[in-house]
């Protein structure tokens, strides 16, 4: 395993968050490497999106630290991550469906109209918002979408999935969460957006992909985080071991020594 030294632009290191009696983290810890897709997949309750909702503002730990570039952080809110650059895509996605698809990509960060007409009368200026938004699309290679004006509950899943990984890509200058964004789609959608992660991460953004669809994992996963019991069980690759290799690891049937983990970035062939 490749352990090179480098910076993780995101860490977690002994968190620990609970629910009452319930422990949603248990000393977990996790790297995520610049210019990645590290996959973070587990059982049900082994603590995958306990983990994801510290980084994006939603939990707190109760104990630990993250850090964002090798500082540390501590997230109040979704939108303390998301001004750290840092921007998820949860399984319910949270779009609007009412509103077209350029209001839905700018919800939350509307552009106003220069002049009194945007600092008085708050004026939105939809026609920029419409232009940029298909600008946006069309750099991220979403080809899917023929009118930026449409409705997004006209939208099929893989189109509204799209919508919301758009928006993530357009404001997440640092890292992208994606919690389960095939978990509801064919098998044509999921591989649209599949290559959407693998378009993201080409153009150097790092992506944390939570799923428990081991054959998409394996295809676009350069590292796989495996969780168990709250706490990290081990880090391997598609390369080092194999799906039922990760299954046992899943289910405590199988240990990797430290030594032979991913715990450092992993430098693809060129």
């Amino acid at each position: 395993m490749s352990t090179a030294s480098a910076t993780p632009i995101l860490q977690g290191r002994n968190l620990v968050k609970t629910f009452g009696r319930v422990v949603g983290l248990d000393g977990a810890n996790i790297e995520l490497y610049p210019g990645e897709v590290l996959a973070v997949v587990g059982d049900n309750g082994a603590g995958k999106s306990t983990l994801i909702k510290c980084f994006s503002g939603a939990h707190s730990p109760d104990q630990g630290e993250m850090l964002v570039n090798g500082e540390s952080v501590n997230f109040r809110s979704t939108q303390d991550a998301r001004a750290s650059g840092i921007e998820t895509v949860f399984q319910t996605l949270a779009v609007a469906p009412a509103l077209d698809i350029s209001e839905n990509l700018y919800l939350g960060r509307e552009i106003r109209k220069s002049g009194p007409l945007g600092t008085i009368f708050r004026t939105l200026d939809k026609k920029r918002m419409r232009r940029e938004a298909a600008d946006h699309l069309k750099a991220l290679g979403i080809g899917t979408v023929q009118n930026i004006s449409q409705p997004v509950e006209t939208l099929s899943g893989g189109q509204r999935q799209a919508v919301a990984v758009a928006r993530a890509a357009t404001f997440g200058s640092k890292v992208i969460i994606l919690d389960e964004p095939t978990a509801a789609l064919g098998v044509n959608e999921s591989a649209r957006v599949l290559q959407l992660i693998k378009d993201l991460r080409d153009r150097g953004l790092p992506v944390i992909l939570i799923s428990h669809n081991m054959p998409q994992v394996f295809e676009v996963a350069d590292r796989i985080h495996v969780q168990r019991l709250g706490k990290r069980a081990a880090v391997v690759t598609p390369k080092s071991h194999d799906m039922p290799e990760v299954v046992a690891i899943m289910t405590g049937a199988l240990t990797v020594p430290e030594k032979d983990q991913a715990l450092g970035p992993v430098r693809k062939a060129a």
